[in-house]
């Protein structure tokens, strides 16, 4: 194979290219087995599990008297598809190795430095006095962009990628407008910039980024915060504005959300697939024996040290036969997201799993959904009332909640009785939760043979005068025995939850919505459920709970 210098294509354009082909799949959902889970001690967990497993509360269930079976919470699985597996430096060729190109790294860092400032000036430049950027960039600051794609190859080359091996060509833009690609390190970014010059879907915080930041809005990228619902539904609109007009570049989505260490496929977001056009998949591999180029686990610092420190990095790009929606039937996100991310696993040859990015956007967890649904029978619409919730918590970026964050979204405060909640959902006792566990933990309570009596127990139990509301004062009393450190401020802040139109007072209809909404507060009546809950025998019946 011929050595291209920095400017040349990284294939040969003289090379015969086949011609461009499409594939549609159409998977037949199998009618999953019948399986049985048993509860299991949390702080016993030996070997890696199959399928979703349950651990059992070590401490009796603050829900009992709702009666039904004890809550278990799915237990986190062993595969981690964000290690770095060679995190750490092992071996004496490996630090013999990064000793003798260590003079190499300081070269290929200056590289770097000088790529990375004629580049920004170069989009500096482009930028200048561009006022319209609602609309396609016109050709000639196009052509200045030029200069900063070169640059990109320059920084790639100086990274160590000297050589890119590449299979299949890009579709037409005509015929696949949007472009999707596995996850695996900060490299594919800046290889598709050079290679597509496609406008990209990326965080809000990238655009802060000093150089970067400059550069990636040149390429007109849609931006979104994971966390607000109406900044998702922009972006989805703008997805389908751009792809749909041919002016625009393609538009590149890595529906995984976040890097992964390319040994697994995770969840996929739906920003690609709502829009419903036909989508050419492609797959990057980066193969490797001494070291695992993935960043998962991994500083920014200590990746791309490790990338200057070694002879030669490895990239394989593969563009996949288009994938196109089926005509034949009107076939939904999550169906559409199904097929190409099939497409992906078997061009990797790498396994799926049910991970997701920190916001964890329910409808790419279909598998989790229909278990849920199958175990609480919920629908879509209560399950996406939770993602929301579980959105206010301030998830971190791996899609943990801590204890604060779930007290906060809740309006509670640290407790006995609080604590007591939060950890029984922390099946693990990891100081933390994930959105799956609130879910299973939510829907369970929500569909306990007592709740809705209890809800209504409750609300009767504080309407004194009959005159279908209860009062601020009423709400404080009855919740003042199951958290008798709540304050006064408190106490409004969370009647505000039971007040959807803020007059001061909770109807019936306001207070049992809101419990529906959040039906782990229904602990909050316990104390006084709890003692009319069970009958002579120790058994919990409706009529009890009734009075």
């Amino acid at each position: 194979m011929a050595h291209p210098d920095l400017t040349s294509p990284l294939l040969p354009t003289s090379a015969p290219r086949p011609q461009h082909s499409a594939i549609t799949i159409d998977d037949t959902p199998q009618t999953p087995k019948n399986t049985k889970t048993h509860p299991q001690n949390h702080n016993h967990h030996h070997g890696p599990h199959n399928n979703t497993q349950t651990a059992a509360a070590s401490h009796p269930s603050p829900y009992e008297f709702l009666g039904g079976r004890p809550f278990s919470a799915p237990t986190p699985s062993t595969v981690d598809p964000f290690k770095n597996d060679t995190e750490k430096i092992d071996g004496v060729y490996e630090l013999l190795k990064i000793v003798i190109c260590l003079p190499i790294a300081a070269v290929r860092l200056l590289i770097f430095g000088v790529a990375l400032g004629i580049g920004y000036l170069a989009t500096k430049l482009a930028l200048e006095g561009w006022k319209d950027k609602q609309n396609p960039m016109p050709a000639w600051r196009c052509r200045l962009m030029w200069v900063t794609r070169v640059c990109a190859r320059c920084i790639l080359f100086s990274f160590g990628y000297h050589w890119i091996r590449r299979k299949g060509k890009p579709a037409p833009r005509d015929i696949a407008p949007i472009v999707v690609s596995n996850h695996v390190s900060y490299i594919e970014p800046i290889f598709y910039f050079y290679e597509l010059f496609p406008t990209m879907v990326a965080s809000e915080s990238h655009d802060s980024l000093p150089f970067v930041g400059t550069i990636i809005r040149a390429m007109q990228v849609i931006y979104v915060n994971r966390f607000s619902p109406s900044s998702r539904k922009h972006a989805v609109n703008e997805i389908k504005r751009k792809a749909a007009c041919d002016r625009f570049p393609r538009v590149l989505l890595f529906p995984e959300g976040t890097t992964t260490n390319g040994k697994f496929l995770i969840s996929f977001q739906l920003g690609a697939f709502i829009p419903g056009f036909a989508i050419q998949p492609v797959v990057v591999r980066y193969p490797h024996m001494h070291f695992d180029q993935s960043w998962g686990n991994i500083s920014l610092g200590r990746l791309m040290f490790r990338m200057f420190t070694q002879f030669h990095n490895f990239m394989e790009v593969e563009y996949l036969p288009v994938v196109f929606p089926l005509e034949n039937q009107k076939e939904i996100p999550t169906r559409f997201a199904k097929r190409t991310r099939q497409v992906l696993a078997r061009a990797l040859n790498v396994a799926q799993t049910s991970h997701s990015f920190g916001d964890i956007m329910l409808l790419t967890k279909a598998s989790e959904l229909q278990q849920v649904e199958s175990l609480f029978h919920i629908n879509s619409l209560e399950a996406v009332n939770f993602l929301d919730k579980f959105l206010s918590m301030k998830p971190d970026s791996s899609g943990h909640v801590t204890i604060d964050g779930f007290l906060s979204a809740l309006k509670l405060r640290f407790s006995n009785l609080t604590d007591e909640v939060f950890h029984l959902i922390d099946v693990d006792n990891n100081g933390y939760i994930t959105f799956k566990q609130f879910l299973f933990a939510s829907a369970h309570v929500m569909k306990q043979p007592l709740f809705r009596q209890a809800c209504e127990q409750a609300f009767r139990e504080y309407d004194v005068g009959g005159n279908d509301h209860v009062s601020e004062e009423q709400f404080g009393e009855s919740i003042r025995p199951a958290v008798p450190e709540m304050t006064k401020d408190e106490i409004h802040e969370l009647f505000g939850l039971f007040d959807a139109d803020g007059d001061g007072r909770s109807s019936r209809e306001e207070f049992l919505t809101c419990l529906r909404k959040n039906p782990l507060l229904i602990v909050l009546f316990s104390p006084q459920l709890g003692q009319a809950h069970t009958s002579g025998n120790g058994e919990t019946t409706s009529d009890d709970i009734n009075g």
